[in-house]
């Protein structure tokens, strides 16, 4: 299916990639309105307001050069520099390093010895807060400083919406508790009234609304986001963020397959971000297995191996397209519940940084096949990458690693007769895993502290749990599917009709032969 939208995309696309690209296709009908006055030439306020349409997408490879267009078209633009400044740092995505943050300080300094309006002065010291902050190593720190520094320019100037869609994003990037989510959604839910076209307020407020306890109120940004900037292929792919944690498959992926034909389609043309179609890909994968497309998700697989390396993407020494293979042939054997094979999966690289994901899905497939020595020898592969991870100053990808341990180990308790030291061994991992949705190459907490009471006969514990990640995970294949038996088991037939019917519904219109599916189909037939 996807080999068939991007081959139509190339078709298309066959007399655009005889002439190179050119930012002046890319109107507002494409990317959404901005409206961003400045006080450079006026020859350049409409490539300057396209720049920073780019840059509320996300887009900033492209919205980088955009903005250097504009200081070469005006060397006087002191908000040319500002936009230089803004697209090298990726405020939800990555941390600069120490070569990024010198240059970013080159352009903030740029644009502050030129002359500009208070209200322009304002941006760049707000962008200069964050690269010239006293402890330069502290990511967290110069994040606050330019949220601080516009939260002050917001209210200095309230009637500028900019300002105000920066500093919502800049609360989400600074640190994203729930009363920040909260206040930039009360900002941006102002905006999105005033500003119905503008490609960064439906942006922000899905970031803002991306977790359990807020998603429902995600989706009208979500609906709009993409309309707003078919161009952008982050705009494309953003929205499945809500569908994913509102469970509404189709949604998520028609999201993810329009947005890498869009990634392909600019790339053709030259534009930046061809590594973006991974995130995509992560999202597709995760939904099609969700509702019944296995042979969708082995199809996304099977192409992803075939790619070249994806290396640097935003300057980082990794290989995106390599991280995602990893994590994708994890993510289906888990899914599938196929343990002998997630046992015997080969890692993709011996690089630590994408083995870890093998090696923690063949300890978890072990455990759950019986096999106790094989588990406990994957176990100490994983527990070697956390090691290293450790003397690399990498403490908090070591500890996800040491957290992660604990499944694999508490299905070796629950093989050898000790069922009370696997539920203690799993319940704090549960208990910490309250955002929910369960990225490619792992499987939630909750749904496998519930499998292990399920097979410890202990129904009634086993249905809370599934019920509670439910709530955190909506429409899970498994998490319905083990309800259902636990409902069975506990004796409480009525609410395991509702999620057996539930789970054949989610699966509508794919052609899953899984035999859960199976079973549930036919009880439902009965009913």
């Amino acid at each position: 299916m996807l080999a068939l939208v991007v081959l139509c995309v190339f078709i298309a696309l066959a007399d655009d990639e005889k002439t190179p690209h050119h930012h002046d296709a890319l109107n507002e009908t494409q990317l959404g309105t901005v409206h961003f006055a400045i006080s450079c030439d006026a020859s350049v306020q409409k490539p300057f307001e396209r720049g920073v349409a780019l840059l509320h997408s996300f887009w900033y490879e492209e919205a980088e050069k955009e903005f250097v267009d504009v200081a070469k078209d005006d060397p006087h633009c002191a908000m040319a520099h500002w936009g230089i400044a803004m697209s090298l740092w990726h405020e939800l995505w990555n941390e600069p390093d120490a070569k990024v943050i010198a240059r970013g300080l080159s352009e903030a300094k740029r644009a502050h010895k030129l002359k500009s309006t208070p209200r322009e002065q304002a941006y760049v010291a707000a962008i200069a807060a964050f690269y010239s902050h006293s402890n330069k190593l502290n990511h967290a720190a110069r994040a606050k400083a330019y949220s601080a520094a516009m939260k002050k320019l917001y209210e200095t100037y309230p009637d500028d919406h900019e300002a105000a869609a920066f500093y919502a994003l800049s609360l989400l990037s600074s640190d994203e508790t729930m009363e920040h989510r909260k206040e930039a959604a009360a900002i941006l839910e102002k905006l999105f009234v005033l500003e119905p076209d503008h490609p960064g307020v439906p942006h922000y407020l899905i970031h803002a609304y991306d977790t359990p306890q807020l998603a429902e109120l995600g989706i009208p940004a979500a609906r709009r986001y993409a309309q707003i900037a078919p161009a952008a292929p982050h705009a494309l792919h953003m929205p499945s963020h809500i569908f994913a944690r509102v469970g509404l498959w189709q949604d998520d992926i028609s999201s993810n397959l329009a947005s890498i034909a869009a990634t392909r389609k600019t790339a053709a043309m030259g534009m930046g971000g061809e590594g973006h179609q991974f995130h995509a890909m992560d999202f597709l994968v995760y939904a099609y297995l969700q509702s019944g497309r296995e042979d969708e998700a082995a199809k996304i697989i099977e192409e992803v191996k075939a790619m070249p390396p994806i290396q640097n993407m935003y300057g980082m020494d990794f290989d995106v397209r390599l991280s995602s293979e990893a994590r994708f042939e994890a993510s289906y054997v888990l899914e599938l519940h196929d343990w002998k094979q997630a046992a015997s999966l080969a890692p993709v690289s011996n690089d630590p940084d994408y083995r870890s994901e093998t090696y923690l899905a063949r300890a978890v497939g072990a455990a759950r096949s019986g096999d106790v020595a094989g588990a406990q020898k994957d176990i100490e592969e994983v527990q070697a990458v956390a090691k290293l991870w450790r003397e690399k100053n990498r403490k908090a990808d070591a500890d996800f690693l040491d957290r992660q341990i604990a499944e694999p180990q508490a299905w070796i308790a629950h093989v050898e007769g000790k069922d009370d030291e696997a539920v203690k061994l799993l319940k704090p991992l549960a208990e910490k895993e309250t955002d929910g949705f369960s990225s490619t190459g792992y499987l939630p907490a909750h749904e496998l502290l519930a499998d292990l009471l399920l097979e410890a006969k202990r129904p009634q514990e086993a249905l809370a749990e599934y019920r509670t990640d439910l709530k955190l995970n909506p429409n899970r294949f498994n998490g319905l599917y083990g309800a259902a038996r636990a409902a069975e088991e506990a004796g409480k037939q009525s609410d395991a009709e509702e999620y057996y019917a539930l789970l054949v519904k989610t699966c509508e219109g794919g052609s899953s032969a899984r035999p859960e599916l199976s079973r549930a189909k036919q009880l439902v037939a009965q009913k």
